[in-house]
Order: C-alpha cells, then sequence, then structure tokens
C-alpha cells in the first residue's frame, strides 16, 4: 500500500506500517493521558496497543506460514487502524486447505491467551482477572482478553474475516465452489446489516464494521465469480487486438496523440519486432510534467515487464495482471506482439458474456451448454 513503511521481516515476510496507524498511537496517547492527565498512562497505552499488533502481527504470520505449507506465498503484511491485513497470493483451491489456512490465525490468538493466562496462575493475577479497563488495569489480563475478543471476531461468519472464509471452506466441501462463495458472502452481508442496526441506537462504531463487511463480501462473491468465468477461455479471446505501438525514437508527444485519439493508456514499444519496453500513462504524465512533449520514448518507457502468451487462460493471466500491479500485459507469441490484455477489457468481456447468457441461453442453451464465447 502507499503511504507504508518496511518496520520488520519476520520469516522472510515483510512486515510495513500504515502512515494512517500513526493517528491511532496519537489518539491512545492523548486520550490515556486525559483521563487522568498522566504522562505514565499515556505511556501504558501506547505500549498496550503496540503489543496488542504485535499480536495482530502474530495472527496474520498464522495465516501466512499455513499457506506457506502449501506452496503459497505472502507478498507483505500491513498494519491498519483496523488491524492487520497478509496479502496472500492466492487463497488454496483445496476447501480443506482453506480451512486449515483460514483457522491458522484464530489458533495463534488460542495459543498466546493460554499462554498468558498460564502466566498469570503462578503471579496470582487471576483474582484481577475481570478488571479490565481502558486506563489502569493489569496488563496481562487485558492482553488475554485481547486474543480472545480476535478469536470470536474474526470468527464472524462473513467476509472478510476468517469466519467467511472458514464457513466457505465447509460449504464447499457439500457444493460447487461459487455457490458456496455466494451463500457465504449472503450471509456476512445479512450479518452486516445487523451490525448497522445495532450500531443506529448503540455504538456507531457497528455501522463502520457493517460498512468493511458488507463490501468485503461483496468482493470476495465478484473475484470468485470472476475466476470461475474466465475458467477455460484463452487469452486470445479476451486480449485487445486493434491497439497502438511506439519505437523506443519516437517522441512521448506521439503517445498524446494516440491517448487522445483513442481509449488506449499504456503502448509496447517495438523495435526489431520484438516488445522490448511498456510506455504506462502514469510514467508518460510524470515526464510530460518534467520535459514536456519533446523526451524520447526509450528514456522513459519501463524496460522490466511481464508478458502472456495468447494460449494461456485468462484466469492465470489475470491473476498475475493483479499480483505485478501494472495495468497492461503485452500478449507475445513466437516473439511477436499479437494483442494486450488490461483489467478494464477482462472486464468488458465479462459483461458482454453476461449478456449473452442471458438473452442467448433462454432460447437455445440446453443443461450443461456452456455459456457462449465472444469471439475475436
Amino acid at each position: 500500500m502507499k503511504w507504508s513503511w518496511r518496520i520488520a521481516r519476520v520469516a522472510g515476510i515483510d512486515v510495513y506500517l500504515h502512515a494512517t496507524f500513526l493517528i491511532l498511537l496519537a489518539w491512545v496517547g492523548l486520550s490515556h493521558y486525559l483521563a487522568r492527565h498522566s504522562l505514565g498512562d499515556a505511556a501504558d497505552g501506547l505500549l498496550f496497543i503496540s503489543t496488542l499488533f504485535g499480536i495482530v502481527v502474530l495472527h496474520e504470520l498464522g495465516h501466512a506460514l499455513a499457506a506457506r505449507r502449501y506452496g503459497i506465498r505472502t507478498r507483505d503484511i500491513t498494519l491498519l487502524p483496523i488491524g492487520g491485513v497478509a496479502r496472500l497470493e492466492r487463497m488454496p483451491e483445496d476447501p480443506r486447505q482453506e480451512l486449515v489456512v483460514a483457522l491458522a490465525g484464530p489458533a495463534v490468538n488460542v495459543v498466546l491467551a493460554i499462554l498468558l493466562l498460564a502466566l498469570l496462575v503462578p503471579a496470582a493475577a487471576l483474582r484481577n482477572f475481570g478488571d479490565v479497563q481502558l486506563v489502569g488495569g493489569h496488563f496481562l489480563s487485558k492482553l488475554v482478553w485481547v486474543n480472545v475478543a480476535l478469536v470470536v471476531f474474526n470468527l464472524i461468519p462473513a467476509f472478510p474475516m476468517d469466519g467467511g472464509r472458514v464457513l466457505r471452506a465447509l460449504l464447499a466441501m457439500r457444493m460447487e465452489y461459487v455457490r458456496a462463495t455466494e451463500i457465504a458472502a449472503r450471509i456476512g452481508q445479512g450479518l452486516a446489516l445487523v451490525f448497522g442496526a445495532v450500531g443506529l441506537f448503540w455504538n456507531p462504531f457497528l455501522i463502520f464494521i457493517a460498512l468493511f463487511v458488507w463490501m468485503g463480501a461483496a468482493g470476495e462473491a465478484g473475484m470468485v465469480q470472476m475466476k470461475s468465468a474466465l475458467g477455460g477461455i484463452p487469452i486470445r479471446q479476451v486480449m485487445i487486438t486493434d491497439y497502438q505501438t511506439l519505437s523506443p525514437q519516437d517522441p512521448v508527444s506521439r503517445a498524446v496523440e494516440h491517448i487522445m485519439a483513442g481509449f488506449q493508456q499504456d503502448f509496447p514499444v517495438i523495435a526489431g519486432g520484438q516488445v522490448i519496453g511498456i510506455l504506462t500513462r502514469a510514467d508518460l504524465m510524470a515526464e510530460l510534467a518534467q520535459r514536456g512533449l519533446s523526451a524520447p520514448v526509450e528514456e522513459v518507457m519501463q524496460r522490466e515487464f511481464q508478458t502472456a502468451d495468447p494460449a494461456e487462460m485468462a484466469e492465470t493471466v489475470f491473476a498475475r495482471l493483479q499480483q505485478c500491479n501494472c495495468h497492461s500485459l503485452p500478449v507475445v507469441q513466437a516473439g511477436q506482439l499479437v494483442g494486450i490484455l488490461t483489467a478494464e477489457n477482462v472486464g468488458e468481456f465479462l459483461m458482454i458474456q453476461s449478456a449473452l447468457s442471458k438473452t442467448i441461453q433462454p432460447k437455445t442453451a440446453t443443461a450443461g451448454t456452456p455459456p457462449p464465447v465472444w469471439p475475436r
């Protein structure tokens, strides 16, 4: 994420701190100080919130290490005011593996709660176990309750919490994966409505959680439906075949002309019949601000880029397009450029497929008939 700083590397995974986290630290420190006008309370509050997010990192590492067991890499972990986000390359396709990965995070909190509780027993601190306060209170007791709360909250059966993935994995053991995702997403959105209604009369923060859950459930369902719709379709049926290219010696003004004349935003750079670079709109705009229209394309283009083969499946290439954080992929066959793939044209392809299935299927399709494929 932008505005994030790497603060650690654990088990080969980079841990980032988002800038908005500093707002949380400032709020915690100020609220603890104002309670009793004590700098000691402010320091205790900052120590507690830092420890809490250390526990969140361990929770996310539980997911990451469980995913690594199945050959799935974790790109990074980012700490936000609302918690931690571990970016896995993908979720396991086997429901049993997804169940293990989803439960690994809460399992870490269960183990931590047991260990902390064991520390409280010899310290004769169990008498204060229920004395949990925002300011003051027993430090270890509060950490035990934090882990319990993380387990309960994360196991709510709603995306994007772990419980939503647990529910989807259990359903997927008995039905088709897309259907399981749809049911889990609907349950999650139903819970979001409950959170929102309760939040209106009790705690406004629940409204924020409701919005978070609703969007997460909708996003998960949409992603799985897209993945299913692209399954078994080669890139040659999805890619753009009417496109503009540039040469290394062209001025960037040529790219500006193409942008103004059409829909294309990124341009393959061709030399000797081979793709040697990509000029992106972002790089183009940065160069225009610094040097104007006369700079040659070869000084602005990206020389490191990924490509796709037209025989590859759209599902695989689209996942790669998302992972590389790039806007487009040149499609190359036998060293020659034959097309371009962008997220926008994938979306347009899916909209066309959806429209065709609704208009054609009732008249001509029979059970088991695959959806029509738009010819390219």
